[in-house]
This record gives structure tokens, C-alpha cells and sequence, in this order.
């Protein structure tokens, strides 16, 4: 990937905002499976490829602010609320969560010189989907990211409750369940053809899964910057089974995602 000049600068004042004290040794992140690959820094995390069926790089970082009192700060309707720099800087804010806003700005601004469209968000609870009557498909839900050419997503957890993830081997999509298909059928109204599939892609019914009871689960934590694997032609792995942690009331979520 070609490196810019901008992309060096931001490169230089996220890891001053990011890097904080050394991680202490019972605090390191360590691969949870071998679907996950932990990294170093920020150009191993860019250059790695997906392969040997790792469908997900880790790179574990401490960061410095207190992210939790911009969380607090923020007077956001329930749901999602995309965070832009003017608003994060007007928040009334002791030095902490000032550092906080900062190292949130560094990272929107060190995926925006490689060529990404993050978004920082603060999640509220979440709107009901008339969808999930048929079939639940929230974030929420166990479902893999999909795109139509080469791309994957990047997540971080600044506050509250992290992201969840879990190997394939414990899923099956929820639409290749003989009892669920036929409900979708049903719902759709035809054969099962090109037209049903059409259908269940268009509402995302494809992208979910169902997880095995017993099925062991990882966190993606809180500070740490995922890069996980999408559905898209040519993708040498599976995708990234994962999903949004449940809303708790009256805790915000602060996230970076591209």
C-alpha cells in the first residue's frame, strides 16, 4: 500500500497519542484461536494477509485518556451517532478525556491516510428492526461483514461493552436451517430458486448465523484495533463471524469502525 506523506504524519501523532505506558505483562492480548493473529503495530496490522485461515489481526494497545468520561459527556439521542471533530471538541472535559479525544481523532486520522472511510460513533441503544420478526439481523446478531470488491473492517472499542467473536467451525448460517429456510419461503412467497436467494441477500438474511450452545466465544477488548477478515469474491479465508455486544441501559459505546 502507498504511504503518504499525511499518512506518516498521522502515523507519528496516533502512536504518541496511542502507545501510552508499556502494556503490562498479565494485560497482553493473546490469540484466543487460531482463526486470530495478534500483531505488533500498525504496519504489520495493514500489511498482513489473511491466510492459514486467520480471518482476524489484533493489534493490543493501552491507551492513554479517559474514554469513558466522553462517553459520559455526550448528550446523543438513542442509537447510533456518528461523532465528528467539532463535536468532540467542544465537550466539557478534564485533561483525560481531552487526551481521550485525541486519541480517538489520531486513529479516525490514521485509517483516513491509508485510504479508509472510519467512522467514530457513539452507540445508544439501538432502534427496533420490523426485520427481526422474520429473522433477527442486527448487529447484534452473530453475521459476517460482506463487500463487493476487497475490503475488510476495522474495529476498536474505546467504552463500554467490546465486540464478540467466535470461530466458524461453531456457526451455521441461520438460512441453511431446513426449519428457518422454510419459514423465509414462506415469507418470500416462491420457490427456492435465484430469486429466493436474491431475497435473502437483500435483507441480509444470508450474513447470520446461529452459534453452537457450547460454542467458545472471544472478546475483541477494549483499546485494541481489530482488522477482520469480509465476505467478497476472491477472499482467501472465511469471514469474521462476530457481533455487537447486547445494549446495556444506560451505558454508551464509543467505537471507531471502517
Amino acid at each position: 500500500m502507498k504511504t503518504t506523506a499525511g499518512a506518516h504524519a498521522a502515523g507519528e501523532m496516533a502512536a504518541d497519542a496511542q502507545n501510552g505506558p508499556p502494556m503490562p505483562e498479565d494485560r497482553l492480548f493473546k490469540a484466543p484461536n487460531d482463526r486470530v493473529r495478534v500483531v505488533a503495530d500498525f504496519d504489520e496490522l495493514m500489511s498482513t494477509r489473511f491466510a492459514d485461515q486467520v480471518n482476524a489481526l489484533c493489534w493490543p494497545r493501552v491507551l492513554a485518556g479517559d474514554f469513558d468520561a466522553v462517553a459520559a459527556a455526550l448528550q446523543v439521542p438513542r442509537g447510533i451517532t456518528h461523532l465528528d471533530e467539532e463535536m468532540l471538541r467542544a465537550l466539557e472535559l478534564n485533561a483525560a478525556g481531552k487526551r481521550a479525544v485525541e486519541t480517538m481523532l489520531a486513529d479516525l486520522a490514521l485509517l483516513e491516510a491509508h485510504g479508509l472511510q472510519p467512522s467514530l460513533d457513539c452507540v445508544n441503544g439501538y432502534t427496533h428492526d420490523d426485520a427481526a420478526d422474520l429473522l433477527r439481523t442486527d448487529v447484534c446478531s452473530f453475521h459476517v461483514d460482506s463487500a463487493t470488491a476487497e475490503a475488510d473492517t476495522f474495529l476498536c472499542t474505546y467504552s463500554g461493552a467490546c465486540s464478540i467473536g467466535v470461530m466458524n467451525e461453531h456457526t451455521t448460517r441461520h438460512v441453511d436451517a431446513p426449519e428457518t429456510r422454510q419459514r423465509l419461503l414462506a415469507a418470500h412467497g416462491g420457490a427456492d430458486d435465484e430469486a429466493f436467494e436474491e431475497f435473502l441477500s437483500d435483507h441480509f438474511f444470508d450474513l447470520h448465523y446461529a452459534v453452537a450452545p457450547d460454542a467458545p466465544v472471544y472478546a475483541f477488548g477494549v483499546g485494541h484495533l481489530w482488522r477482520i477478515a469480509t465476505l467478497h469474491p476472491g477472499c482467501a479465508v472465511p469471514p469474521c463471524v462476530h457481533r455487537a455486544p447486547d445494549p446495556l441501559p444506560g451505558q454508551k459505546r464509543l467505537l471507531l469502525i471502517s
